[in-house]
């Protein structure tokens, strides 16, 4: 409520602009038959009244903003089931209310369909439970997760408010869609899909609503430039394919669609329109895609890069080209590590000094803490506040101690925070001073323990490989079973002196066996629950106990967080 009138002095006035349209939330009907809840969550919820239920797509981030949403639009709409849920894709915001506005036992019994893309369970292990202790803490600045609302803190995520709080829900697909141009009609709607797997994520795809003329194009576009790499961290997006899935959307529906509406923000209507925004769209990635190759063959390096690309005026007269989310800076390092990858062929920048470690030896050789600071003064004053950043990121780093670097610090980066255009350059930046201020608020949620047990049980032991330390093992091998009844499921785990390999079936002469539910068997690896309180509830160990135990100890516990503007 706070976003009305002329944009104060610590906003971008561009972001204050977004930021109103963002503001108003609510059931909006898009066509006859298809609606949107807008400004619940970060993303859109979508209504589509089917023959006998409602067809949800994406149903938010969380079980609490899904089930209000759907409450509201029973209230307002009339009370119905819901006859089918379609993920567009892999990224939380889009699932993870499933259960908000279904049950497990209805999908089940065949009374809900639940639509996604092809490789949808893997891309969503990969991300949420793969790479989710680091990703969840990077998460927190690129959405400002700790900032009040306001004009000197958290404005919004760029291309929605911001991600509710609450539980984050999955229950895994009934139905897969792998090509473009496949259909279904579900609950009496015919629906056409394009898959764009390989643009805003690893598996994704978009809706053609037959009837109504309705493009829902996901998040491969949107009321803003997206993230080729999104600065919380995932795998790095293919801009030129991506420009291509956008053209490819040009040709299928352009000239068929009345109204294109997304995953996120608001809709566009008229076929001129939505074929115009499709093309510009297009033509942005391309731009951005084709330009940092040419500068990269040039042998100009990732920060040269972003320091001179720029918009053109042609594409950036499009307020939804504009960087509210990702940003031609970030983008274009993104489009060389797609490429090229980290490093920049300097040798200088192969086998750098670790950060605190360059950050003593870097403040020595200037003469000291108080003479950077002075340095760094000097910088504000100017308005320098990028460089006043660098040289005060040095002193913390030889010094998280010192309090006036740190403070300094974190007006420079508070500075910065209030200039960007993008919504996620400036949650990261006062963040940053935030935690400057008045330090790490501490542990964070990584995937909920729904979502785990969602995933396939192959991808969840590869994801407790990744936390398994060897060396608490001492080069010992070893193999263990683990048998789950009630999935009819046995995996084999073993353990080769240096990782812990893990496939679907028995491995003869194990060391130990395990035997019981797979909810037990991952309080053990997950929860890291003691062995004997898991018996006493129906998990049975056969075998060699003491080497179970210094397997089960050789893997790490799930992260509690880490710092990230000091060492």
């Amino acid at each position: 409520d706070f976003v009305s009138g002329d944009a104060p002095a610590t906003v971008n006035p561009s972001l204050w602009r977004e930021m109103t349209n963002l503001n108003r939330h609510g059931l909006f009907q898009v066509a006859e038959g298809i609606w949107q809840v807008r400004g619940f969550d970060l993303s859109n919820m979508t209504v589509i009244r089917g023959a006998t239920g409602w067809i949800l797509v994406d149903p938010l981030t969380t079980r609490e903003t899904a089930a209000a949403a759907l409450e509201l639009v029973n209230q307002k709409l009339g009370a119905r089931p819901v006859s089918a849920v379609i993920y567009s894709h892999s990224h939380a915001d889009h699932f993870g209310g499933a259960r908000g506005v279904v049950s497990e036992e209805e999908v089940k019994a065949g009374k809900v369909a639940i639509i996604a893309p092809d490789r949808f369970m893997e891309e969503t292990s990969s991300e949420s439970v793969m790479a989710g202790g680091a990703m969840s803490r990077r998460a927190n600045y690129q959405f400002g997760a700790g900032l009040t609302p306001g004009p000197q803190g958290q404005m919004g995520g760029g291309i929605g408010m911001a991600v509710s709080g609450g539980e984050i829900t999955l229950i895994a697909p009934t139905d897969t869609i792998t090509h473009t141009g496949e259909t279904r009609t579900v609950d009496g709607v015919p629906l056409e899909f394009q898959i764009v797997s390989g643009s805003e994520a690893p598996s994704e795809l978009n809706v053609y609503i037959v009837p109504q003329k309705v493009f829902l194009s996901a998040e491969m576009s949107t009321c803003s430039l997206h993230n080729v790499l999104t600065p919380r961290g995932a795998k790095v997006r293919d801009a030129h394919a991506w420009a291509g899935f956008l053209d490819e959307a040009l040709r299928l529906y352009g000239s068929r669609s009345d109204a294109d509406i997304s995953s996120h923000c608001w809709p566009i209507f008229g076929q001129d329109r939505v074929a115009h925004m499709l093309a510009s769209q297009r033509d942005n990635y391309r731009y951005l895609h084709d330009q940092t190759v040419r500068l990269m063959n040039r042998g100009e390096t990732p920060v040269e890069i972003a320091e001179q690309l720029r918009q053109p005026p042609a594409l950036s007269a499009d307020w939804f080209n504009h960087g509210y989310y990702g940003t031609y800076s970030h983008n274009s390092k993104a489009v060389y590590q797609f490429y090229l990858g980290w490093y920049d062929a300097n040798p200088a920048n192969l086998n750098p000094l670790p950060p605190a470690e360059r950050a003593k030896k870097a403040v020595a050789a200037m003469g000291g803490t108080r003479k950077v600071i002075t340095l760094a003064r000097k910088a504000m004053a100017a308005g320098d506040y990028r460089w006043a950043s660098d040289l005060l990121n040095q002193a913390v780093f030889a010094d998280p101690a010192d309090k006036q670097a740190r403070a300094m610090l974190a007006d420079s980066y508070e500075q910065q925070g209030y200039q960007a255009e993008s919504a996620i350059w400036r949650n990261q930046f006062l963040t940053a001073a935030r935690e400057l201020r008045q330090g790490y608020a501490g542990t964070f949620a990584t995937g909920s323990a729904d979502m785990i047990a969602a995933v396939p049980t192959r991808l969840l032991l590869d994801s407790a490989a990744t936390r398994f330390d060897p060396a608490k093992l001492a080069g010992r091998t070893m193999a263990i079973n683990i048998v789950m009844p009630e999935r009819k499921e046995v995996a084999g785990i073993e353990l080769t002196g240096t990782t812990m390999l893990a496939r679907m079936e028995a491995i003869p002469s194990p060391a130990a066996t395990i035997t019981g539910p797979r909810q037990l068997v991952l309080g053990l690896l997950f929860m890291k629950m003691p062995l004997d309180r898991l018996e006493a509830v129906g998990l049975k160990i056969d075998g060699d106990r003491t080497a179970l135990q210094a397997w089960l100890d050789a893997i790490d516990p799930m992260p509690a967080g880490f710092n990230i503007i000091e060492p």
